[in-house]
Parts: structure tokens; sequence; C-alpha cells
């Protein structure tokens, strides 16, 4: 299995305190908010854990957030569903993800996606999960998701999922 690569002088790093999450603009307040005042709480907390890639200087130029989770048997799609038992279902949850605007254009909110679901992949391998999910914050966002095999679950038009399998197959052709 290959890494991820992202440019010289750029490395991916837990989110600490002393990180200038304050500079953060990704162009969504919601995403901004998320990293400046709640990432390191939630983190510190054991609620999910927060990645950032830092360049050169040590100023964020993008960040992650995962979590694991539960969905209702009932919220997946049937071909799905089918094989599983009819109760809550353990989940890998991409929470945040963004590029500061700084640094968008060059590729790094694909690359960061493809950290995040090798993380989830390598996860999996101890803690099992039948998909990794996510919550788009607008149709850009959810048109960025669908470029990655993400798929709307039934009746959430902006809720997408990534089954296992597929996730397992994207990891293992590279």
């Amino acid at each position: 299995m290959i890494g991820v690569v992202f440019p010289d002088g750029y490395r991916l790093a837990n989110l600490q305190k002393s990180h200038p999450r304050k500079r953060f603009d990704c162009g969504q307040e919601q995403v901004n908010h998320w990293l400046r005042t709640q990432a390191l709480q939630h983190q510190e907390k054991r609620l999910s854990v927060t990645r950032v890639l830092l360049d050169s200087q040590n100023r964020i130029a993008g960040f992650y957030t995962l979590a694991t989770g539960q969905v209702d048997f009932s919220d997946l799609p049937a071909e799905l569903a089918k094989p599983l038992p009819r109760r809550a279902l353990p989940v890998a949850v991409l929470v945040w993800l963004g590029v500061d605007q700084a640094y968008q254009g060059q590729k790094l909110g694909e690359r960061l996606l493809a950290q995040a679901l090798r993380d989830c992949y390598l996860a999996g391998q101890t803690f099992a999960f039948i998909a990794v999910i996510l919550d788009c914050v607008d149709d850009r966002a959810k048109a960025f998701y669908e470029k990655w095999n993400f798929s709307t679950l039934p009746g959430h038009p902006y809720k997408l999922f990534l089954n296992s399998q597929t996730l397992a197959t994207m990891i293992a052709s590279g």
C-alpha cells in the first residue's frame, strides 16, 4: 500500500495547541469554526482526531477530522443493508475536511482526502466498520466527494457514504 505524497516542505501532524488555528480560512465559516474552536477540544476528549497539513512555515494549509460513529440499518441503501444485521452499525466518520484559501487549487484537498481514507482503511484493520460517512456543507463539496465514489444515503441528500469494500479496493489499487 502506497502512502499519500504531499509537496516538499509540507508535513502532516495531529492538531496541537501551538498550531495557528485562528488564521485558517477555507471560505466556509462552519469548517473554519470547527478547526478554530472545537477540533482541539474534541481531540482532547477523544471524540475525534484532527490531522493538519502544515507548510514549511508551520501554517495550516489544510486539515481533516476523523471519528467513529453508528448509522441506523434503515438509513442504508438496500444493496448495502441486505446482508447486515438490523441494528445500529459501526462507521468511520469524516467529520470535516478543509483547505485554506491561500492553498486552494494545488490538489491538497484530494491528497488530504486520500490520506483520510487511508487512515480509515488502516483503522478498519483493527476496528471494523461498514462504511465511511460524511455530511456535505454544500453542492460543491458533494460533487467533490462523489468523484471519489461516495454515494448519497437514501433520504439524506447531503449525507454520503463509501462502503468499506469499495474503500479496500481503492486502497489496494493505489
